[in-house]
């Protein structure tokens, strides 16, 4: 028996996506190198420490969010997955606020 299966892309899967055309863009030279969403950046090489700066900038710029000073740690920012979950939860924090 075939079941319909929703197509459409979820917010979250929409801004996953975001996060690593931006990554890919700007670390990679548009050239994704089909790094996994979960694997660690910092560790892999694809950004450094100034980089993650980057990251912020674009995330606080593209999904109206604040970072504070004590957001800026790995279990939010190492990978693709950890920063879609992040920007998630402040979406959802300021969004309820």
């Amino acid at each position: 028996m075939l079941t319909a299966t929703n197509t459409e892309p979820t917010i979250e899967s929409i801004v996953t996506q975001q996060i690593r055309a931006f990554i890919v863009e700007n670390f990679l030279l548009g050239k994704d190198s089909g790094f996994d969403n979960a694997e660690s950046l910092l560790e892999s090489g694809i950004i450094d420490s100034t980089g993650i700066m980057h990251v912020v900038a674009f995330l606080e710029e593209s999904f109206g969010i604040a970072i504070d000073d004590d957001d800026l740690i790995a279990d939010n920012l190492d990978s693709v997955e950890r920063i879609a979950g992040f920007v998630e939860r402040k979406r959802t924090l300021k969004d309820a606020a």
